[in-house]
């Protein structure tokens, strides 16, 4: 029998290599219009919820006094959703992954906004310090004018937003409601794209596509289960593999080689990141920031 935090571990390695794969196939899929690739996204990646909604809830599961801040949470996710398949569809796979670790940066700031925190000096540190990196990693797009670049941070800005709004509707709201509702907006917002134009898949790709809702739903039950096992400071590390597995197959598959400023801009981001999640543990604050819900 494995332990509570060898658990935690194993579902966090599961989590990484799902938002991997699907990171994968959502840049594979560039060749698909966007509000198709969402509707897959969303469709199959809400079937999960549906089995663990409690029995007491199945006939008022949609429920909630807390309409308004639940659209904000989906309003702020499907923006950050749509940028980063567009940075993936169009940026190499190791710097969008690398800007994207930048979230806790961006929630860090939130929250003063939000949550009226107090952000001491070591968090503040950690904000300069990504800040720094984020510089060095997009300095080849903007001095390229690569519009692209910017995505990454919408998705960043987006993310933060979303970290704060279920840290607030997580007192009163179950988990699975919470994303169930981002799965029906990313549903139905998709839906309006189809008068733009729609590709009718193979069955080849109509499987990898449904692929991406299926590992973006299990890929943030796993990651929910991994806090729930362990702390987060021992299992949030492990995220980081994401850019080791995004490093392999940009290089394999389309030839990416990731740049010297790429990997030092990263690695200030991910020094940045874990200072904050350590202040956030010190001060007892559980910080799960999730990824494309």
């Amino acid at each position: 029998m494995l332990s509570k935090n060898q658990l935690g571990f194993l579902y966090m390695f599961l989590s990484v290599c799902a938002f991997s794969i699907m990171d994968l196939i959502v840049k594979w899929s560039h060749t698909y219009p966007l509000g198709e690739v969402l509707f897959f996204r969303g469709f199959f990646g809400v079937l999960f919820y549906f089995f663990i909604i409690p029995k007491q809830r199945v006939k008022n599961f949609y429920y909630t006094k807390r309409a308004g801040l639940h659209f904000l949470r989906c309003l702020f996710g499907l923006i950050a959703l749509i940028a980063i398949f567009i940075a993936l569809r169009n940026l190499p796979l190791a710097t969008v992954v690398s800007i994207s670790f930048a979230a806790p940066i961006f929630t860090t700031i939130f929250s003063i906004f939000f949550l009226s925190e107090r952000v001491g000096f070591y968090r503040w540190l950690a904000v300069f310090v990504g800040f720094f990196g984020i510089i060095i990693i997009t300095e080849p797009g903007f001095s390229s004018l690569n519009i692209y670049y910017i995505y990454p941070i919408i998705f960043c800005l987006g993310l933060s937003y979303v970290a704060i709004a279920i840290r607030q509707l997580s007192t009163t709201e179950p988990v699975w409601l919470i994303s169930l509702n981002f799965s029906g907006a990313i549903i139905i917002a998709s839906l309006f794209t189809i008068p733009f134009g729609w590709i009718m898949p193979t069955v080849q790709d109509f499987f990898l596509l449904s692929l991406i809702g299926v590992f973006g739903g299990v890929a943030n039950l796993w990651l929910s289960q991994s806090y729930k096992f362990s702390e987060v400071s021992l299992v949030t590390p492990l995220k980081y593999l994401a850019l080791v597995f995004a490093i392999i197959f940009g290089y394999f598959i389309w030839n990416e080689v990731p740049t010297i400023k790429t990997l030092s801009g990263a690695l200030l981001v991910i020094i940045s990141s874990i200072i904050i999640f350590r202040r956030e543990i010190i001060l007892k604050k559980q910080v799960s920031i999730p990824r494309h819900d």
